[in-house]
């Protein structure tokens, strides 16, 4: 086996063409040791390249037009020689592909959102770009994100069934809109190192995020603050989800949720998947915000949650639910000016009075 090596250090290996290499270049065996005789190749050539192929398979066809190219230049032989050594299509070797027209603009696309949310994957950033317009398979996405060397996150643990201490199994999912909520605690620092808490609270069927509450300190009548402006907003749940802590179990938050009329279902101790979807939401918080942000007040703490909270809801897109938000946003229909009446809205006739 001849293995010619060029000045810029490219090999090509299993080559028999009969002629000789370019002085410049130097011809060597395997391993570095000098070439055999034509004929004599060594008792491990085969061995080390079964294929005839050099340092590598070259079992696409870009990589065999590449490595043609560079024989030809090396050896100096003709192009119809090379192909039939090499097993390559003359037409192939002649027909390079141009690939399509969009190919720059949607890699260029897809970097930019790959920098702006920097632990989306490539399926929640198909997602977005389909938000965006782009008709485009995840396949093709994913091709790109490995082509361009973008990182993919790490796959999440899987986690293991609910199961109560008697053998039962925890079924309390949620069914519909406003069923059940979960609420928990999250902590976080600002830059001078003092330490301020959130109330996150969703919805687990919407998976929207209802409010996020930032402060120093939250307490049991914070949890009820929180708590009575959602009820205000969007009803009485039929079930508060929550772990054991000390602002969860308060005699004034229990009798509170119960004389609204919703129940609570405080988890077991000690188990915190049973809280799946806010520790779920937690960790994308902490994921996608929190690790990568330096608050240096807590007013710009509450800003810049906020946001996220928004962007959240309105724009991310959410795994569970096919890769679409949790509360899109909506076009809101122009108010007709007063004293007119809608062209939608069809005139009622005032409701007859009986004499």
């Amino acid at each position: 086996m001849v293995i010619v090596r060029g000045a810029g250090g490219h090999f090509c290996a299993g080559l028999d063409l009969g002629v000789v290499a370019h002085p410049a270049q130097e011809v060597v065996g395997d391993a570095g040791r000098p070439a055999a005789a034509p004929g004599d190749l060594g008792p491990d050539a085969e061995e080390a390249h079964p294929e005839g192929g050099g340092f590598g398979k070259l079992v696409s066809p870009a990589r065999r037009r590449a490595c043609i190219d560079h024989v030809r230049l090396a050896l100096k032989v003709s192009e119809r020689r090379v192909c039939r050594v090499l097993g390559q299509h003359r037409s192939t070797q002649r027909k390079a592909p141009h690939g399509r027209a969009d190919e720059e603009a949607l890699t260029a696309d897809i970097i930019a959102l790959a920098s702006q949310y920097g632990r989306y994957g490539y399926r929640r950033i198909t997602a977005l770009l389909r938000n965006a317009g782009w008709a485009v398979n995840v396949k093709r996405v994913e091709r790109i994100w490995r082509r361009e060397g973008l990182k993919v996150p790490q796959k999440q643990p899987k986690k293991a069934r609910l199961w109560l201490n008697d053998g039962s199994c925890i079924r309390l999912r949620p069914e519909r809109l406003n069923h059940v909520w979960s609420y928990d605690f999250v902590e976080a620092r600002t830059h001078d190192g003092r330490k301020f808490r959130m109330l996150n609270l969703i919805d687990e069927f919407t998976r929207e995020c209802l409010a996020i509450q930032v402060s120093r300190k939250l307490n049991s009548t914070d949890v009820i603050d929180v708590l009575s402006d959602q009820f205000i907003l969007r009803g009485v749940p039929g079930h508060i989800r929550s772990d054991n802590g000390p602002e969860f179990i308060a005699k004034a938050v229990r009798d509170w949720i119960a004389a609204v009329g919703a129940r609570t279902a405080y988890i077991e101790p000690g188990s915190p998947w049973e809280n799946g979807y806010c520790e779920s939401f937690n960790s994308k918080l902490r994921d996608e915000l929190l690790d990568g942000e330096i608050f240096y007040s807590l007013a710009e703490a509450r800003i810049v949650i906020e946001s996220w909270r928004r962007h959240y809801n309105t724009k991310r897109p959410h795994s569970s639910l096919g890769y679409r938000p949790p509360a899109p946003e909506v076009l809101q229909w122009p108010a007709s000016p007063p004293g007119t009446a809608s062209p939608a809205t069809p005139t009622v006739a005032p409701k007859p009075v009986m004499h």
